[in-house]
């Protein structure tokens, strides 16, 4: 199967440093951010779709505008591509959502995918009044799932779990194809979800033999049900005409971190009861050196920011082989961030995505963005 390619969103504002400070030109002061106004993201949203990406996702969280609304606005202005929605089990009913996405489907012309987010910072999930603990969250989002698939099936449904309880719930208008369902997570309980409901399997980027470790787990559990979900990942990058030209905006995104705030965001971020959070952790420690772990592999996003910690960092050529060895491994989706994400959409779609096509890696051959693909068909090799 091809590389299905995904840029990022920056519904939560967007700017050139991973801090909200200047570089180390003018350390302390407060850098230019911009705003996630729709004039802006429809500018990304724009770039994303002529450099040939097959859709971006949409985040969720306290500091993003609703991804719902804005798939709805920026649907309107745009084509041919993807939105991949971030839903949360816990803060919606499975009838609702199920409804709420084949209406999404419907609008956008089929162009709906769904990124079902179970875990979390515990702060944040309090915010929203969701108290489960980890384990729990998974069985919640196991059962929103059965819901949701059997009402986009056309079925009437009546459920009774330890988190939901519907009695004959349907869809008047269910949707014709229902959205391919991408299930994040690092976590044994993640991996179930993925196996028994997934047509994608996500974790967060590492180095290719970590990644792998994790793909074989959900891939062992998935075929003791005769599934075989794909597989994918999600990495920032940072890619130029050179190598130093890269490592340069990659030096300079890290400039003003101090370790005391990289402590500080530490301690903040092994709160969580997140797996996926702990191996990002882990991937840097508390160093602000030495980031390459593995050939473009870099791990300063995570010092500060939760989430996806790691980057692909060089030449359009390395980034390329680089994506091509993770392709190997079995990434058969990729989604990708950069900072500004205007700019870097470019950097990427005009340097990498045209090396990625030569090599067979991608299609339309014509740089257009192709129909969203139905993951569940593949079956990763």
């Amino acid at each position: 199967m091809s590389l299905q390619l995904y840029w990022f969103l920056p519904s939560h504002g967007d700017g050139r440093t991973i801090s909200r400070k200047t570089g180390s030109g003018s350390a302390g002061t407060r850098a230019a951010q911009r705003d996630p106004d729709l004039n802006y993201l429809g500018q990304v949203c724009g770039a994303v779709e002529q450099a040939g990406f097959a859709g971006m996702l949409v985040p969720a969280g306290m500091f993003c505008e609703d991804p719902w609304l804005l798939t709805a606005a920026l649907a309107q202005h745009s084509s041919r591509v993807a939105f991949m929605v971030a839903l949360r089990p816990g803060l919606l009913s499975p009838t609702l959502a199920a409804q709420m996405a084949a209406t999404a489907q419907r609008v956008t012309g089929g162009r709906l995918l769904l990124n079902v987010v179970t875990g979390g910072d515990q702060v944040e999930l309090a915010r929203y009044g969701e108290w489960l603990e980890h384990d729990q969250r998974y069985e919640q989002s196991a059962e929103f799932l059965a819901i949701a698939r059997e009402l986009w099936a056309g079925r009437q449904v009546t459920f009774s779990g330890a988190h939901f309880r519907v009695k004959d719930a349907l869809l008047t208008r269910p949707p014709e194809v229902p959205p391919p369902v991408f299930v994040g997570g690092s976590s044994a309980a993640a991996w179930r979800v993925a196996a028994e409901h997934g047509d994608v399997y996500l974790a967060w980027g590492e180095p290719p033999p970590r990644l792998a470790e994790l793909f074989a787990g959900v891939r062992e559990v998935a075929g003791k049900q005769g599934r075989a979900p794909s597989c994918g990942t999600r990495f920032h990058v940072i890619c130029r005409d050179t190598a130093e030209e890269a490592w340069a905006v990659a030096a300079d995104l890290v400039a003003d971190l101090s370790p005391d705030m990289v402590a500080a965001a530490r301690r903040r971020i092994l709160r969580s009861d997140s797996v996926g959070q702990r191996r990002m952790a882990d991937l840097h420690g508390d160093r602000l050196d030495g980031l390459e772990i593995y050939p473009n592999v870099w791990a300063g996003y995570g010092l500060l920011r939760p989430g996806a910690g790691a980057a692909l960092v060089g030449s359009h050529a390395e980034v390329a082989d680089r994506i091509e060895e993770f392709h190997r491994i079995g990434v058969r989706h990729l989604i990708l961030s950069g900072q500004p994400h205007l700019e870097e959409a470019y950097w990427f779609g005009e340097g990498v995505m045209p090396l990625l096509r030569d090599r067979g890696l991608l299609g339309g051959g014509d740089g257009a963005a192709a129909a969203p693909p139905d993951p569940r068909l593949a079956v990763p090799g």
